[in-house]
């Protein structure tokens, strides 16, 4: 798993897959329901069109929710805010704050993708992981908008109202805690997961396609939560424990509501979903 999966993700075979099922969930309290959809962040041309339970829950709904506010995250202004937030302007680099061996793995990589170390070199480890995992999904094909951009489009040419869970300024506050973490890693679980990311990609678009929760779970978090704990409760954790109430205020109100989060929030233990069903909640896949 990249640091963008999170943010939740080769569909090579797209067309062979099953579009009847997907990762989209109806929550039911009551007399009121909502829709939960896992995202991936940035996808293939091959991926579209998306499952078609997508775009049943989106017309189901009256309100788009999703992580954060699309809008910001577009702007030129709020880019240059993150960059600036996540490089070094003190002359540090990033060959200064890594151990002998990542550093010469970061090099490795770089060098089989014809990088310069000089072109991330004031990089942060967390802006420096979200680059690398960039770089080798761009280079696996990976040039097409994800899910989440594609209905905030959509939503913005219906007219249809919008929300979000957490403000972008969360988001970089959770990118700028990642490296108050172990820079090395931070550096070596990105390098670790761009290794087999083809296969996995491949694995995990087929379980996101079929809404296979359980599939992700052991492709990818599992491993995640045991190697690199710290980690995993910043990136998913802690994050669905505050979006966990928010959903279930929707859940008290008159709109129909679609939410929208990175597919790997709905897998495991630790889940969105899981934390719903537990507080009992009828959760059913559409």
């Amino acid at each position: 798993m990249n640091l963008l999966k999170k943010f939740g993700l080769t569909l090579l075979a797209a067309a062979t897959f099953q579009t009847q099922a997907a990762s989209v969930w109806k929550i039911t309290s009551g007399t009121h329901t909502l829709y939960i959809g896992g995202t991936i962040h940035l996808l293939t041309p091959q991926d579209y069109p998306l499952p078609k339970a997508y775009e049943q829950a989106y017309q189901a709904a009256n309100k788009v929710v999703f992580e954060t506010n699309m809008d910001t995250l577009n702007q030129p202004q709020f880019k240059r805010q993150m960059q600036s937030e996540l490089s070094y302007h003190d002359g540090t680099t990033i060959d200064q704050v890594l151990s002998p061996a990542p550093l010469q793995s970061l090099q490795d990589y770089l060098n089989t993708r014809h990088v310069p170390l000089s072109a991330i070199q004031n990089l942060k480890p967390s802006a420096l992981a979200i680059s690398l995992s960039m770089i080798e999904l761009k280079h696996l094909g990976f040039t097409s908008e994800g899910v989440d951009q594609f209905y905030a489009q959509k939503a913005q040419q219906d007219h249809k109202p919008k929300g979000w869970l957490e403000e972008p300024e969360a988001q970089l506050a959770l990118l700028s805690d990642l490296n108050d973490q172990d820079n090395d890693a931070v550096v070596n679980y990105t390098l670790d997961d761009i290794k087999d990311m083809a296969n996995t990609m491949t694995k995990l678009r087929n379980s996101w396609r079929k809404g296979d929760i359980e599939a992700m779970a052991a492709i990818e978090l599992n491993d995640f939560k045991k190697d690199y704990p710290e980690i995993y409760h910043s990136l998913l954790v802690k994050r669905n424990n505050l979006w966990v109430p928010q959903i279930k205020a929707m859940l008290e109100n008159d709109t129909t509501e679609f939410v929208m989060v990175g597919a790997m929030h709905l897998a495991g233990p630790d889940s969105v979903l899981e934390k719903l069903k537990l507080s009992g909640y009828k959760v059913t896949r559409l």
